[in-house]
C-alpha cells in the first residue's frame, strides 16, 4: 500500500535518542494505529506494548529480536516482526524510511 485513506494524523512527532529516530502516528477510522518515521544510522534498544510489524521501505539496518542472540539484515522492502512487551535492537547503516504496524493481541 503506497498511501493511506481517510485517517488522521497527529501533528506532534515523537522524537527519540535525540532526534535520530523520529515518526508521525497515523490513526486510521477503525482505530489501527500505525506510526510513519525515519532512523538515523546509529544503535538503538526499543521497547513494545503492543505486537509490532515493522516495515522497512528505504534503507539498510541490522535487527536483533528478542531471544536471538544473530542480528538479522533488513534492506528496503523488507519487514519483521516484534512481540508485544519486549525489547529489540536496531543497528541502521543507512537512513531508514520506516512503517510500523501496532496490533492487538
Amino acid at each position: 500500500m503506497q498511501q493511506f485513506e481517510n485517517v488522521t494524523i497527529i501533528k506532534k512527532a515523537n522524537v527519540y535518542f535525540e532526534g535520530k529516530v523520529t515518526s508521525r502516528t497515523v490513526i486510521f477510522a477503525n482505530g489501527e494505529k500505525k506510526t510513519l518515521g525515519i532512523l538515523m544510522p546509529g544503535e538503538y534498544e526499543f521497547g513494545t506494548a503492543e505486537k509490532e510489524i515493522m516495515e522497512i521501505l528505504d534503507g539498510d539496518l541490522l535487527v536483533q529480536l528478542p531471544g536471538d542472540p544473530n542480528w538479522k539484515e533488513i534492506k528496503g522492502g523488507q519487514s519483521f516482526e516484534v512481540p508485544a512487551n519486549s525489547k529489540f535492537k536496531l543497528n541502521v547503516r543507512s537512513l531508514s524510511d520506516y512503517c510500523c504496524s501496532y496490533l492487538k493481541n
